[in-house]
C-alpha cells in the first residue's frame, strides 16, 4: 500500500465542528487507500484523550501541543517579517523536523496538507518530488477581509493586512503544489479569480453528512426543551467569531420582535466553548446558552426552527446540512448558504436581513409544521451530500484510479480541467 503524509492544523477528532468533520472523514478515507502518517497540532487539552482513536487509523503519528501564548507571539513576529500571521501561528520546529525525517528516504510519495498554514511543511525541496495536495477548504484570505470589514480601526487595519499577506501565500502554495482543493464550487471559483495562475489545478470536493446519524425519527436522548415549548436553535462552535457575531446580531436585531409576539418562545444557542459575548446573551429573557453538549441531535430534533444568521462566512456550513439531514426547517442568511445547492422556499428558507428573519420565523411558528420542506431538505442531503461519493473527488485529486461504474463529475473531480 502506498504511503501518504497527512498534515492537519488540529486533531481530526472528535468530528464536532466544521473543520474536524471534514478532516476526520478525509482521514477515514485515506486510511483505506494509503498507509497514513499524520502530523497535527492539539489545541484543546481535552483532545489528548482522543489520540488513540486517531492513531489506530495511521501508520505513524506526531502530535504537537499547540501552546497558544507562543503561537500568538509567533503570529506577532510575522508583522515584522511582512508575512502571514496565520502561517507563523502554526510554525513549529518539532513538526518540521518530523516531516523532514519522514520524507528523507523517499518512501512517502503523496502528501496532503489540510488548511493553508499546514502547506508550509511541504513548501520547498523536501516536497518537490511529492504529489502534493493542499485542501484549502475555504478561501481564508477572503474571510480575513470580511473580518476587517466588520471590525473597528485599528483592528480592521491588522486584519486587512493579514488578508493581503495570506492571499500572497495562498497563491504561492497553489502554484507550487500539484493540486489545490476547496469545499465547494463557489470557493474554487473565487480562488480561480484570486489566483488565475493556478486556475487549471484548482478544484473542489463537497462535504457530506452522516445521514444515518443525523436522521429524523431516530431514538435520541430525551428532549432538552421544556414540554410544549417552541424553540429556535442555533448550533456551532461558539468561540468561532462568525458564530459569535451571528448569535449577537440575532439576539439584538431579530429576537426582541419574535419574543414580543411569542412571549414563551425560547432561543437556544448550542455549541462548545461559548465566548464571553455569547455567554452574556443568556441574560436576555428567553435566551439559553448551553455550552458543550454530548449530542447535538436532540436539540435539533426538538426545535421548531433551526437558524443560521451568519453575516461572515466562507465555505459550507455543516450546521445547515446537519439540520437539513434531520428534516428540520432551516432559516439562513445568504452567507450561511454559500456552497449549498438548496432552493430557497423549497428546501429551506432564506432571509437577507432582520425583517425577513422575523417574517419567515413568524410564519413557521404560526404554521407549526412544514413537513414538506423538511422532507425536501433531507432528500437534497441524501442526493448531494454523501461522504463516500464526494470523497471520490479527493481520491481523483490524489491520483487514485476511478472504479468501474463510479460517477465522477468532471469539474468537481478533475481540477486540471478548465471550467467552461
Amino acid at each position: 500500500m502506498r504511503e501518504l503524509l497527512y498534515l492537519t492544523h488540529r486533531l481530526p477528532y472528535p468530528p464536532n465542528k466544521g473543520d474536524k468533520i471534514r478532516s476526520w472523514h478525509i482521514l477515514q478515507y485515506l486510511s483505506r487507500h494509503f498507509r497514513v502518517h499524520l502530523g497535527c497540532f492539539i489545541d484543546h487539552e481535552e483532545d489528548w484523550e482522543y489520540t488513540r482513536q486517531v492513531a489506530a487509523l495511521c501508520a505513524s503519528t506526531r502530535f504537537i501541543d499547540l501552546q497558544r501564548h507562543a503561537a500568538r507571539w509567533r503570529a506577532m513576529q510575522a508583522l515584522l517579517a511582512r508575512q502571514s500571521m496565520s502561517v507563523h501561528y502554526y510554525r513549529d520546529q518539532q513538526l518540521l523536523a518530523w516531516v523532514h525525517d519522514l520524507l528523507a528516504d523517499g518512501r512517502v510519495r503523496h502528501a496532503l496538507a489540510y488548511s493553508g498554514p499546514m502547506a508550509q511543511y511541504l513548501d520547498g525541496s523536501d516536497g518537490s518530488a511529492l504529489h502534493r495536495m493542499i485542501d484549502f477548504v475555504d478561501v481564508d484570505s477572503d474571510k480575513w477581509r470580511q473580518y476587517a470589514d466588520s471590525k473597528p480601526w485599528p483592528v480592521s487595519l491588522l486584519y486587512r493586512r493579514e488578508s493581503q499577506m495570506l492571499l500572497q501565500y495562498e497563491r504561492h502554495i497553489a502554484q507550487q503544489f500539484t493540486v489545490a482543493s476547496f469545499v465547494s464550487q463557489a470557493e474554487a471559483t473565487l480562488f480561480r479569480q484570486c489566483a488565475p495562475l493556478a486556475r487549471r489545478k484548482t478544484g473542489h470536493f463537497n462535504n457530506g453528512v452522516d445521514a444515518v446519524y443525523f436522521a429524523p425519527g431516530l431514538p435520541c436522548a430525551p428532549s432538552p426543551y421544556p414540554a410544549g415549548a417552541q424553540v429556535l436553535v442555533f448550533t456551532g462552535a461558539m468561540d468561532y467569531w462568525p458564530n459569535v457575531d451571528a448569535a449577537r446580531w440575532f439576539v439584538q436585531q431579530v429576537w426582541p420582535a419574535l419574543r414580543y409576539r411569542y412571549p414563551a418562545l425560547l432561543f437556544y444557542i448550542v455549541g462548545s466553548h461559548p465566548a464571553a459575548p455569547v455567554r452574556e446573551l443568556a441574560r436576555v429573557p428567553g435566551v439559553v446558552v448551553t455550552g458543550t453538549v454530548p449530542d447535538i441531535r436532540p436539540y435539533l430534533a426538538g426545535a421548531t426552527l433551526a437558524v443560521a444568521p451568519l453575516r461572515i462566512a466562507r465555505g459550507v456550513q455543516n450546521k445547515v446540512l446537519e439540520a437539513m439531514a434531520m428534516g428540520k426547517i432551516v432559516l439562513a442568511s445568504p452567507q450561511a448558504l454559500e456552497g449549498i445547492a438548496a432552493q430557497p422556499g423549497l428546501e429551506l428558507l432564506l432571509a437577507r436581513d432582520e425583517i425577513e428573519f422575523i417574517h419567515h420565523a413568524t410564519r413557521v411558528l404560526q404554521q407549526a409544521s412544514e413537513s414538506a420542506m423538511g422532507a425536501a431538505a433531507r432528500q437534497l442531503v441524501l442526493q448531494d451530500y454523501d461522504w463516500e461519493r464526494n470523497l471520490q473527488g479527493l481520491g481523483a485529486m490524489l491520483g487514485l484510479p476511478v472504479q468501474a461504474g463510479q460517477i465522477v463529475p468532471a469539474e468537481q473531480f478533475h481540477p486540471t480541467r478548465e471550467p467552461s
